[in-house]
């Protein structure tokens, strides 16, 4: 019966039988059109065609994927099952049959699966059985394509099956789509892993598309890591047979942090890089970073990379040397393309771009097209780094810092998009797995750049969480990126998160051990934490000045005393207790499951910068600690007047008072005039290792803020004050001004004098020139953290 046939009968039939065979029917052709794979049962048949050692990876990965998730172990075979039993089969696009089943493979030659990589997975279901195939164009395709299957299968306890039919055909977009993983001291989770996490971790980035894995392979000077499972020298090697295992290529990141003159480190340095060379089972690509870290020419440099090359064919022959010119001068970069117009070496293969480099359109533009261009971008840090979270709240930058667990899906997918089409693709920079999310992003953005960024979320999910959750926790990550946009004690959402995050978590008690949902509700945790911390903390100091408004010469010591016990309930009347505990629960549990260095004291991380997040999960949020070394000052000041009036200014430092502004310049909401933000994030100073007692606005700071002010009375008077470091070189209106007050050492003040003439417009606009300050390392550069706009 077709369907016109079944839908001429409901004419005939009473409207309320119509509407209930309606029913029924519906939902059999949904079943029909919609039609489910059951492979509960499935054999898996591999294509001899198929190079080892794929032929036997991609099988042995969806065998074993399948079934660390069902209990159910699918067989590998190379001839077919009999009739009825489910078939997934591995097999080229260039071959025609597969145990003599003719294989359904599209021939035109631009289809996907005819593509370097490409693959396409066709099911066909008779009354013989399914067979659902996965054909690659390469053995790489294989790999893809299976990636594609678990990333789409539903699989339980007892369950394996695609929800409907499937023709699907992809290749990608650009050939390089890596990430950097360093088994070394630096790193907050990869020096504690076993050859099996390694193993599984890059077997998984496989699964998501990723090609390329970068090791480092060389440590010098620093000590051991006490977490490493195995020596760092063996680890490197095994890192590079597993490469070949899963066919991706195998780059190594390789400084020179000598003087490259000094002949006798020279040669050791080589003879170092051969005896790599020669261990390696697999090495695609050495990355010579030029000058970050590292102070060499590139006169001395490229003739030292031509030696390394011609070592490296000796070994590897099809080795690839690639450079950065990170950290390079103008005239080096001159130098470096200069070199290039007149040896045209045929050694090196390309430049990489990461951070400290040239713009990267400028430095594709600049290249021959002979040579290839990669990107290095970082992907792992959150805030002093390449790509730093746009007005990121202070209480986020001095708690969670630089590597917390930190899904950006829709921040590094526009990142992408703005930077890849200047590039051949990336390997980028992590130090850890709590950019895990992050990887995942590249690696599919660079496979496909339309692919939808929810989509990618929702297979995320359904691999390493389930199917029946996977809309669920796409959108959970989605909120936790939301969490960091725009004040936090403002943002709501993260209530909302935090309860979501709590339902999912009470709902899925088989996901308490999977590391990644561990990391991901943590994180949901401790934005909870932070906001509910800083509302109360604020709000304590806000008090708290209040009692140093009141004071006078009679009450100094008083007022003094109590304000310090009102900021200080932070400590001694803690709040969210049960969320602080779990917080702390769920990162040793990071750190038992993965490795995750979350406390310096339990954990052992290389230092609490590299994503330490526990010693700063009940830093001040307030300014309790410097209130206190305040106070001792004005404890040690003779005058009473000096001392009240100190009091005074401490209290109206935020609030100066009817007709004047001030303005925490890196303070998302305490700076509603300021304009800029900073490009690179080095707005973050890491004084005492984070631990800093200083006022928490000083910790935070721009180079050349801008800022407008409006509604000024014309016919008054103004100062403006600024607290910061070194140089501040301000204009009014363009218009540069003479400082009446201008010190340069931390937290001193500079003030200057409005003229009338500027303001009786009722508005300004304030800038700063930056100061020519390129001969300082950054962290000397100048800071500007404070301003005031007063009225006299």
């Amino acid at each position: 019966m077709n369907r016109k046939n079944i839908f001429t009968r409901f004419a005939r039939l009473p409207v309320i039988a119509a509407a209930c065979m309606l029913l029924v029917l519906s939902g059999s052709f949904n079943l029909l059109f919609a039609q489910s794979i059951n492979l509960k049962n499935a054999v898996i048949v591999v294509s001899p065609g198929i190079p080892s050692p794929m032929k036997e990876t991609a099988a042995t990965i969806l065998s074993e994927e399948i079934s660390r998730r069902s209990g159910q172990v699918p067989p590998i075979n190379v001839v077919w099952p009999k009739n009825g039993t489910p078939v997934i089969a591995l097999v080229l696009s260039s071959e025609t049959e597969l145990a003599g089943k003719a294989v359904p493979s599209k021939r035109e030659s631009n289809n996907p699966e005819f593509k370097k990589e490409g693959y396409r997975i066709l099911t066909e279901v008779s009354d013989k059985g399914s067979i659902t195939w996965v054909i690659g164009s390469d053995a790489r395709g294989v790999i893809f394509g299976t990636g594609w299957l678990l990333r789409n299968l539903r699989i339980a306890t007892g369950i394996v099956q695609l929800d409907e039919k499937a023709d699907f055909a992809s290749a990608p977009a650009y050939p390089i789509r890596g990430h950097q993983i360093g088994y070394r001291t630096t790193a907050n989770t990869y020096d504690a892993w076993s050859v099996a996490q390694m193993d599984q971790y890059i077997r998984e980035l496989a699964i998501f598309g990723t090609n390329a894995i970068e090791g480092i392979p060389f440590q010098e000077g620093e000590a051991p890591s006490p977490h490493f499972k195995i020596p760092s020298a063996e680890m490197r090697i095994r890192m590079s047979e597993m490469c070949q295992k899963y066919d991706m290529d195998y780059w190594v990141w390789t400084p020179a942090t000598f003087d490259l003159k000094d002949e006798a480190k020279r040669k050791a340095e080589i003879k170092m890089h051969e005896e790599f060379y020669k261990k390696a089972r697999r090495l695609d690509h050495i990355f010579f970073p030029g000058g970050d870290p590292g102070e060499n020419h590139p006169s001395d440099v490229m003739p030292f990379l031509k030696e390394l090359q011609s070592l490296l064919v000796k070994y590897h022959p099809n080795g690839k040397m690639w450079i950065s010119l990170q950290g390079f001068s103008v005239e080096q970069i001159d130098y470096f393309y200069q070199y290039l117009a007149k040896e045209k070496p045929l050694w090196l293969e390309g430049v990489v771009s990461g951070p400290g480099s040239p713009p990267i359109a400028e430095t594709r533009y600049r290249l021959p097209k002979q040579y290839k261009h990669r990107e290095y971008p970082d992907i792992t840090h959150a805030i002093r780094c390449e790509f730093p979270v746009e007005k990121f709240d202070q209480a986020y930058a001095l708690t969670l810092g630089r590597e917390s667990v930190n899904p950006r899906p829709y921040a590094f997918a526009k990142i992408h998009d703005k930077y890849a089409p200047f590039t051949d693709g990336f390997v980028s920079y992590s130090d850890g797995s709590h950019d895990d999310v992050n990887k995942v992003i590249w690696s599919m953005r660079g496979w496909d750049p339309q692919k939808n960024i929810h989509q990618i979320l929702k297979e995320y999910a359904t691999f390493f969480f389930g199917k029946n959750i996977d809309e669920q926790a796409a959108g959970g990550i989605e909120a936790l990126e939301q969490n960091w946009k725009g004040p936090l004690a403002e943002n709501g959402g993260v209530e909302a998160t935090f309860n979501f995050w709590k339902n999912l978590e009470t709902g899925n008690p088989k996901l308490k051990n999977n590391w990644r949902w561990q990391m991901l509700v943590m994180r949901a945790y401790y934005d909870e934490y932070t906001r509910l911390r800083l509302i109360n903390e604020q709000e304590l100091e806000k008090q708290a000045n209040e009692v140093l408004a009141k004071a006078d010469l009679k009450t100094i010591d008083k007022s003094m005393t109590d304000a310090l016990a009102m900021v200080n309930k932070a400590d001694t009347q803690p709040i969210a207790k049960e969320i602080r505990k779990h917080i702390e629960e769920l990162t040793d549990a990071l750190y038992i499951s993965i490795g995750l260095q979350t406390s310096t004291a339990k954990h052992k991380p290389r230092n609490p910068e590299r994503g330490a997040i526990m010693d700063f999960v009940d830093y001040p949020l307030n300014n309790r600690w410097w209130l206190a070394d305040e106070f001792e000052k004005v404890k040690k000041m003779k005058d009473a007047g000096e001392q009240l009036a100190m009091l005074k200014r401490i209290s109206s430092w935020e609030n100066p008072g009817v007709g004047s502004y001030y303005d925490d310049i890196s303070s998302v909401s305490k700076g509603p005039r300021v304009k800029t933000i900073s490009e690179d994030a080095t707005d973050v100073a890491w004084w005492d290792s984070g631990m800093s007692r200083k006022r928490l606005s000083s910790q935070l700071f721009q180079r050349e803020p801008a800022l407008d002010y409006d509604n000024l009375d014309p016919g008054a008077r103004y100062m403006i004050r600024v607290v910061g470091y070194g140089e501040a070189l301000l204009r009014v209106d363009g218009k540069r001004l003479s400082p009446v007050i201008y010190n340069k050492e931390l937290d001193s003040v500079k003030e200057w004098i409005v003229p009338l003439s500027l303001t009786q417009d009722g508005k300004i606009s304030v800038t700063f020139d930056g100061p020519e300050e390129s001969d300082l390392n950054w962290r000397k550069n100048s800071k500007i953290s404070d301003i005031w706009l007063l009225k006299m």
